[in-house]
């Protein structure tokens, strides 16, 4: 059996053969990410990154994630994810034990109001981010 971990300063990716890795603790940077993409290359589009995020403020770029699905899961707070589809925004507010989902392709961001944390589930080959 291992030890409790705390979701919110280890990220884990879910990799092919149903494998399961600790990453290394998040930055706050966009190259972050791409040095997770480049250390788990080899799981393709199967890898998933499992991540925890406590927000106090709104983000401040866009991102999308082309080849596979997110699913955004608040688990306390509130939080109003902004979706851009088809030349406009669909707007969705989480609270606590609810979820959505951004579709491959879709950029998305969030606004938040007040403290909220997110569980994000993220097929995260190739996300690109954009500023807001």
């Amino acid at each position: 059996m291992g030890s409790a971990i705390d979701l919110l300063s280890t990220p884990f990716h879910l990799g092919s053969g149903s494998t399961v890795t600790a990453q290394a603790p998040w930055d706050g940077t966009m190259q972050w990410y791409e040095r997770y993409g480049i250390a788990n290359a080899a799981d393709g589009t199967e890898g998933r990154l499992v991540s925890m995020h406590t927000f106090a403020e709104s983000w401040d770029s866009w991102e999308m994630h082309p080849v596979g699905h997110e699913m955004v899961i608040c688990t306390a707070g509130e939080i109003t994810l902004v979706q851009e589809v088809d030349g406009h925004h669909e707007v969705t507010t989480l609270t606590a034990g609810q979820a959505a989902v951004n579709e491959p392709g879709v950029w998305h961001t969030a606004d938040v109001t007040a403290e909220a944390t997110v569980l994000f589930i993220t097929a995260g080959a190739g996300t690109e981010h954009r500023a807001r």
